[in-house]
């Protein structure tokens, strides 16, 4: 989403260079030294100057801003890492995913086993498509253990969650679908935890942790709206051998789904521990985007699935998209989603694979 919309909010969005950020505000006026990397001006540059002076000036001028690139420097989110920017590759250590859930546990969260999941239903045929949302405002929605919060606690002491994710089927049954801009913002995020279900303060199917995380090099290289969709290998926090989709479910998902389909969206808002929900259609946005036109998904919702063929009694579907995309997600009214294409299903091969 645009950063002031879905990104992190404000709890969030500070030392750690949470995505959208831009690093410290302007602090002064011209008397700040120049930008690190700017021209160096000669004594021709400036008329009526000394060169001996002007040599001195930009002495001092190299001095001053390689003081300020080391102050950024250390200034950056110490939980980031480049990974394979080659392959938008991200192995995570097993140190650092558990250290990441017991920040989240530190916290107002808490661990308390809730029902089981509902069993997906038999292949049947597709479930018969829900009713549009009237009003067309995404609206508090009852939990479903595939979707949960993405947290990626700091240590701040604030384990506030920022982004959304949905448990997809895989053969392994370890995977999770979000966005890559939740998870990659110049560089790979390494505390991350998932809580499916996520309510009340409570984790009822636990915390996870990634293992594994993939995105499109072409997300890593530019910010490629069309590749704004990531893959998460995750494992149960401690030493437990679970897998996920065991647990709590899973999403089909689906390729090329062709567009003008009923769809639901689903995300968690970042100040808020339950979902919000909406249903219309998933409509083209030119030939790499869809658009969902319903207002109501403030930070927090980037990541959410965008799911179609929903069954009623189980809350699973097909996921079509995630919350992302154009302008990262796209506004106060309208959600976008990167299309699955050919590219976004080699992305997910990748991942089962691993």
């Amino acid at each position: 989403m645009e950063t002031s919309e879905r990104e992190p909010g404000a709890a969030v969005q500070d030392a750690r260079c949470a995505p959208g950020t831009t690093g410290a505000p302007r602090s002064g006026p011209a008397s700040e030294p120049p930008e690190p990397g700017g021209p160096v001006r000669t004594g021709r540059a400036r008329a009526g100057v000394p060169l001996r002076v002007t040599l001195t000036l930009g002495i001092l001028t190299v001095v001053v801003g390689g003081t300020a690139l080391a102050l950024k420097a250390a200034r950056q989110d110490p939980y980031v890492a480049p990974g394979n920017p080659a392959t938008g590759t991200y192995l995570a250590s097993r140190s650092a995913g558990d250290r990441a859930a017991a920040a989240v546990l530190a916290g107002p969260y808490r661990e308390v086993p809730g029902p089981a999941a509902t069993a997906a239903r038999g292949a049947d045929g597709a479930p018969a498509p829900l009713p549009v949302s009237r009003p067309l405002v995404a609206s508090a929605a009852t939990p479903a253990p595939p979707v949960g919060a993405l947290f990626s606690p700091g240590d701040d002491g604030d384990p506030g969650h920022y982004c959304t994710a949905s448990v997809v089927h895989s053969p392994a049954g370890n995977l999770v679908a979000t966005a890559a801009h939740c998870v990659h913002d110049g560089g790979f995020r390494t505390r991350l935890v998932f809580a499916p279900g996520l309510h009340d303060g409570v984790a009822p199917y636990g915390l996870w942790v990634p293992t594994r995380i993939d995105v499109d090099p072409r997300w890593i290289s530019d910010r490629d709206p069309d590749h704004d969709v990531a893959f998460l290998r995750v494992r149960r926090h401690g030493g437990t051998d679970q897998r996920i989709e065991d647990v709590t479910g899973a999403e089909q998902i689906r390729f090329d789904a062709p567009p003008g389909r009923p769809a639901q969206l689903t995300g968690y808002p970042s100040d808020r521990d339950t979902p919000v929900s909406c249903r219309h259609t998933a409509d083209a946005e030119g030939p790499s985007q869809l658009r969902f036109p319903c207002a109501g998904f403030p930070n927090g919702t980037s990541g959410g699935p965008m799911l179609t063929d929903v069954d009623p009694v189980t809350g699973t579907g097909s996921l079509i998209g995630v919350i992302g995309g154009q302008d990262e997600g796209g506004d106060d009214t309208t959600s976008y989603s990167s299309r699955f294409g050919s590219d976004v299903a080699e992305l997910y091969r990748r991942a089962v694979r691993g």
